[in-house]
């Protein structure tokens, strides 16, 4: 069991398997020729949707919301991959050479920080270089940055089994939290709160995916609710 759950991790948590060819490329021009909104998704498995199809992850559902809302909006563009810490996500986007810029970009990042056991200075210091990075996509306008707090995978069923103390997983995701939260408020940048959420997991299996740690399809679609309005509150004209 123990050689099983460090096999797991390892694939899963880390994705010490994955580089930057399973970044999501799809729909890089999308919106540029047809006036739809372009968005920029930056993050880790949480973004691509580790273990649900495509289209349920969060940034997919919340394009979704948003056209239903009336908004024109563009396929995400990608940059993710499970294992990324901040560190891993900041040298991505520069070999990226991204030159394009976004109407709206959403970051969501550090449960990996965190599950390696990297502090909380070195965290904030990159935290705070990724968000002006996400500020700079979308045009130098923080209105139209949106951050998505680090879910807790500590009450997942993997998180339960890992022999880890599930109490002080929650801490440091709470720490972690307290850091980005600060910054983003700070720089005057959209935060929303989706950990309380993601704790339901550890009595509701429908809000896991089938690999008993990411998030499930349902689980995604709550976290795009939460974060629709801010952007409807951005681009909607009433």
């Amino acid at each position: 069991m123990k050689i099983y759950l460090f096999i797991l991790s390892i694939l899963v948590i880390l994705g010490c398997e994955r580089n930057l060819n399973a970044m999501n490329t799809e729909n890089i021009d999308a919106g540029a020729s047809t006036g739809e909104l372009t968005y920029l998704a930056l993050g880790d498995s949480y973004t691509i949707g580790e273990a649900v199809p495509a289209a349920g992850n969060f940034p997919n559902q919340l394009v979704g919301i948003l056209k239903n809302k009336g908004l024109k909006v563009a396929g995400p563009k990608i940059i993710a991959v499970t294992g990324w810490t901040t560190s891993e996500l900041q040298d991505a986007i520069r070999a990226e050479k991204l030159n394009r810029k976004f109407d709206m970009v959403t970051l969501l990042i550090g449960v990996n920080n965190q599950y390696r056991g990297e502090s909380i200075d070195s965290y904030k210091k990159e935290f705070t270089a990724l968000l002006q990075t996400a500020i700079d996509f979308a045009r130098g306008d923080a209105s139209k940055v949106f951050v998505v707090s680090i879910p807790d995978w500590g009450l997942t069923p993997f998180g339960k089994n890992s022999g880890r103390d599930v109490a002080q997983i929650s801490k440091e995701i709470d720490e972690f939290n307290a850091v980005n939260k600060a910054i983003s408020k700070d720089r005057n940048v959209s935060y929303t709160d989706i950990t309380p959420a993601s704790r339901l997991a550890g009595s509701d299996n429908s809000l896991v995916a089938e690999d008993g740690l990411h998030p499930s399809a349902k689980m995604y679609l709550d976290w795009a609710v939460n974060v629709a309005p801010s952007v409807e509150k951005v681009f909607l004209k009433h």
